[in-house]
């Protein structure tokens, strides 16, 4: 069997941090942002997902909500709110899993940069839902009579967090016209959107266990209710791609 360059190559960039990470994601800038979501073979491209967020310095995949494994960082969050206290409560909220949405977008002004990921909230995505199901729009994503969207992205005056307005572009457009590369450069385009199933690491239950253990044992002389809520060192150790997550949570 001849051997698979291409393999190759995907396993010479994920050691170089190619093709992973922050550069396959895209989060709009304040101000206005124009994209395109590209649908994913299976015709969803909002897809759902479960994280936990800053646990032990780390973000990761819930196993129960996401795959319905046993979760620990879920078992102690449902422990500490059982507990009943104020503070207990609050603790357990920011350990519970949050939800995100992800879709493959085409960023207009930036085609070279590819297909990438966006990553928003439950408000963002109702509005998706709403204007995907309004019938004057239809398909917005189909690649020759699909719908451009429009972003504004910023904080409102006296906001604690920004917020993102969206809107579908009245006139249809096809994904990629000449300027970008046409029809081969679509074809190209299409064959890149990411496996939504393999973007993000699948923890094991054992695994997120195991951080649980080295968090708690990280600081003997608070009670686990005060550890799982501190702003620890560690938590700012997050890569980028967490820290960009953590502050899309309110969008």
């Amino acid at each position: 069997m001849a051997l698979n360059l291409d393999a190759m190559k995907a396993k010479l960039n994920k050691l170089n941090g190619k093709g992973d990470g922050k550069k396959n994601f895209w989060r709009p800038e304040e101000g206005e942002s124009n994209i395109r979501i590209v649908s994913t073979p299976d015709g969803d491209p909002f897809k759902e997902k479960y994280f936990h967020y800053g646990v032990g310095g780390q973000s990761f995949l819930c196993p129960k909500r996401n795959f319905g494994d046993d979760c620990p960082a879920c078992n102690f969050a449902n422990k500490l709110w059982n507990e009943g206290t104020e503070e207990s409560k609050r603790q357990a909220k920011d350990m519970f899993a949050k939800q995100r949405f992800f879709s493959p977008v085409l960023v207009r002004g930036e085609e070279a940069e590819g297909i990438r990921v966006w990553g928003y909230g439950k408000m963002a995505y109702e509005k998706l839902l709403t204007i995907v199901l309004d019938p004057d729009y239809g398909d917005i994503t189909d690649p020759e009579t699909g719908n451009d969207l429009k972003l504004m992205y910023g904080k409102l005056p006296g906001a604690s967090f920004p917020r993102t307005d969206i809107r579908p572009r009245p006139r249809k457009t096809v994904l990629c016209d000449d300027a970008v590369g046409g029809d081969e450069r679509c074809a190209e385009l299409l064959e890149t959107i990411p496996n939504f199933d393999e973007i993000f690491e699948r923890k094991t239950t054992e695994e997120v266990q195991s951080i649980m253990d080295q968090h708690l044992s990280s600081d003997t002389s608070r009670p686990d209710v005060e550890k799982f809520g501190s702003n620890t060192e560690a938590d700012n150790s997050s890569s980028s791609v967490e820290d960009a997550f953590n502050e899309l949570l309110n969008q």
